[in-house]
């Protein structure tokens, strides 16, 4: 964990920075004597928790905000100081605590912890959002397929249809295997409305236009596809799917 100690008293640093050391024996403390020193430091270095002091010569701490934008901030603030009139603006700004000096070592190892928490928390949020992002990139070409053992994540041109079964559904993919998967051909209808290369040709089946090979006109119409399987297409989507493909192939 790393930790920043900001005041111009030297006295105050050493003195947070003995409670800080003799407790986290494993941090690392990056001391500044200004706010203008803290900015860069905390551009540079990934800081955990910022003890910050507002009453200092040149810049009041609780300027810290203009050097950042409100998603740059990814650091926990623990405000120190002789001055309680300056409490209410330092939580405003989202401050974890606000001690003041004389710092008590109880306060504030009791202080840190609640920041490394919530900064903990917080790493968390973020490693989640960045697997959603990755899972909403993998959707674009793949789907994910709920079977009894698990979920499977296919890639879209291995499915050649899909054909309902009751509240389940059949994918059957290039491979010749066949996934019985716990969803309505509903959510996955649904799902690929936005993917033209599927198309709902009947009410139980969703196909793959990749894999049409034949359309049969005849009493009733049906596409043919790999291995010679047979799929109807109902009255109500005959014009339809005839429509997307003379866009598609024609």
């Amino acid at each position: 964990m790393n930790f920043l100690i900001v005041d111009d008293e030297r006295g105050a640093r050493k003195l947070l920075h003995t409670f800080l050391s003799d407790y986290y024996t494993d941090c690392t403390i990056h001391e500044a004597a200004n706010l203008q020193t803290a900015v860069n430091l905390l551009k540079t270095n990934d800081i955990d928790v910022v003890f910050l002091d507002i009453e200092m010569p040149e810049e009041n701490g609780l300027e810290i905000t203009r050097y950042f934008e409100p998603a740059q901030i990814n650091f926990e603030i623990i405000f120190t100081t002789a001055y309680h009139q300056f409490a209410i603006d330092a939580f405003k700004l989202h401050a974890i605590a606000y001690l003041l000096k004389p710092i008590d070592e109880d306060e504030l190892i009791k202080a840190t912890q609640k920041a490394l928490s919530q900064r903990d928390q917080q790493r968390l949020s973020a490693k989640i959002e960045n697997l959603k992002t990755a899972l909403q990139q993998l959707s674009v070409s793949k789907i994910a397929l709920e079977v009894p053992k698990g979920i499977l994540f296919m890639e879209l041109e291995d499915i050649i249809y899909f054909e309902a079964d009751g509240m389940y559904t059949n994918v059957h993919l290039s491979n010749n295997e066949t996934k019985l998967v716990c969803k309505p051909l509903k959510f996955f209808t649904d799902q690929l409305e936005t993917k033209p290369m599927f198309f709902k040709c009947h009410r139980s089946y969703l196909i793959n236009l990749h894999y049409v090979k034949e359309l049969v006109k005849n009493e009733g119409d049906y596409l043919i596809l790999p291995h010679q399987t047979h799929i109807p297409i109902a009255k109500s989507k005959k014009e339809q799917l005839l429509a997307v493909i003379k866009d598609i192939f024609l």
